[in-house]
């Protein structure tokens, strides 16, 4: 969905074709140069994961390298000003072969030239990511873009060779995780490495303009903001026992249905608006405390509750209120709200759209005093010129820690609903808590961390029991 404020081709947009990997549709209009691997500046690629959401930020990352785009309108645009230059994908890896396929053919047939990964660097396995990694050179970027559970593991290997990174949302699915990518982002800097990560609002020029207003005091001093993601939600048939219990879990039919892989339904949808909240108030929550609940007589076999709602408190006793629900047949939203003390504001819109303006007064009816000026890049293609400037320019770039602590942000609300507890900021930090300790150890033989019951369901969580903190 889109509003006239975001008229350029999205990696949200890629990410909807992941049925087919149709990149033709997120591409329109792309002029492909010609690439010239002996180039000494060229950006060679290893993409660790080939879904959707990693064959988007390879095409963003080759528009970023100078390819040019076309509009809705046909206008056609410069991609990646002043972080133009050579780019090539050289390797790729995937515990699916159909996946992998699926991603390379898509991704050739769109990109060509720049799409460059012979058979031989096309990876299977746990330890794919190693040997993709590893046909990368000091100065390359890997992208990782698989399940959260092993972004750490990724992160840490790519540090370790020398390699910059672009990671992909979520971070990491606990607090044991999190601080392994603290780690990492530490060793990273002491080598200066690059690392993007994949909360791009903050690349938005919509949303940094009303920081900017927020900061210099147009609202007033900010008081509450509401965060909503309500839709119809991610149902999940019961476990058959036909396939392997652990790759059945891994697979693209099940993203965001296990805690131990993905980190849950909630933090996969609501981590940027989580963020966004932390962003306006310029600090981290104290603490969190919630509810949520499943619909009576649900089937889902998940380990996902329906409905969150989260109260996060600052140090100076300001609100956020965060919820989700994905129920069907309900009322949906997508937005994040101000309130200061002269004014309220909507900070952004429907699918990330950047509606980002002050109201006259408390009320959306009261008309619009203020809007962010048009974005000419959409955010998701920003934070990959950011990332590619900062390694041509040797500009020092890191977004590691930022990332971690909102992802460990999202963690602390989602525990709070899980154990029924209050939970504070230092508690989170303070938390080894892993939902699978042995994670860096698993092969395709391995048995699934979690493990589903005789009707082929698996654990939800239950306020007064359940522990993640």
């Amino acid at each position: 969905m889109k509003t006239s404020q975001e008229q350029l081709p999205s990696r949200r947009e890629f990410i909807k074709t992941t049925g087919r990997l149709a990149a033709a549709s997120a591409l329109a209009g792309v002029a492909i140069p010609h690439v010239h691997a002996a180039e000494d500046n060229t950006i060679r690629l290893a993409l660790i994961g080939c879904g959707g959401r990693g064959s988007g930020a390879v095409a963003n990352a080759m528009s970023a390298g100078g390819l040019v785009l076309g509009d809705d309108n046909g206008t056609k645009r410069a991609a990646g000003t002043g972080a133009g230059g050579p780019i090539k994908l050289i390797a790729m890896a995937d515990l699916r072969q159909d996946k992998l396929d699926q991603s390379h053919n898509a991704l050739k047939q769109t990109l060509g030239d720049w799409i460059d990964v012979p058979a031989e660097h096309r990876f299977l396995g746990f330890d794919a990511y190693r040997k993709a990694i590893d046909c990368l050179r000091p100065g390359d970027v890997a992208i990782l873009t698989t399940h959260a559970g092993f972004r750490a593991l990724h992160l840490e290997y790519a540090v370790q060779k020398g390699i910059n990174v672009f990671m992909e949302k979520v971070f990491a699915p606990d607090p044991g995780g999190i601080k392994r990518i603290l780690r990492a982002g530490e060793a990273a800097e002491q080598k200066n490495l690059k690392i993007g990560a994949g909360l791009m609002c903050r690349h938005s020029s919509a949303r940094q303009a009303m920081i900017q207003k927020i900061r210099d005091g147009a609202m007033g001093d900010i008081q509450l903001i509401r965060a909503y993601r309500m839709d119809s939600g991610y149902f999940m048939p019961p476990f058959s026992r036909s396939e392997n219990e652990l790759l059945w879990q891994l697979s693209p039919g099940h993203p965001y249905q296990f805690l131990w892989s993905s980190g849950g339904i909630f933090i996969e949808l609501m981590i940027h608006q989580i963020d966004e909240c932390f962003w306006i108030k310029d600090s981290w929550p104290v603490s969190a405390h919630g509810v949520g609940g499943r619909v009576a007589g649900s089937t889902d076999c998940s380990q996902n509750l329906d409905s969150y709602a989260i109260e996060y408190t600052f140090a100076d006793g300001t609100k956020a209120q965060v919820t989700g629900r994905y129920t069907p047949k309900c009322h949906e939203d997508f937005a994040t709200y101000v309130h200061g003390t002269k004014c309220a504001g909507k900070f952004s819109g429907n699918v990330h759209a950047p509606t980002s303006w002050l109201y006259q007064d408390q009320r959306e009816q009261s008309g619009i005093a203020w809007r962010a000026p048009k974005e000419t890049v959409n955010p998701w293609q920003a934070e990959w010129d950011v990332l590619l400037s900062a390694i041509r320019n040797n500009k020092p770039h890191n977004e590691s820690r930022r990332a971690a602590l909102a992802n460990l942000g999202a963690i602390m609300g989602r525990a709070a609903v899980h154990s029924g507890q209050i939970i504070t900021w230092d508690e989170a930090l303070a938390s080894n808590f892993q939902f699978c300790p042995n994670v860096d150890a698993l092969t395709a033989n391995s048995p699934a961390p979690v493990q589903a019951d005789a009707q082929g369901r698996y654990p939800a969580p239950i306020p007064g029991k359940t522990v993640e903190i």
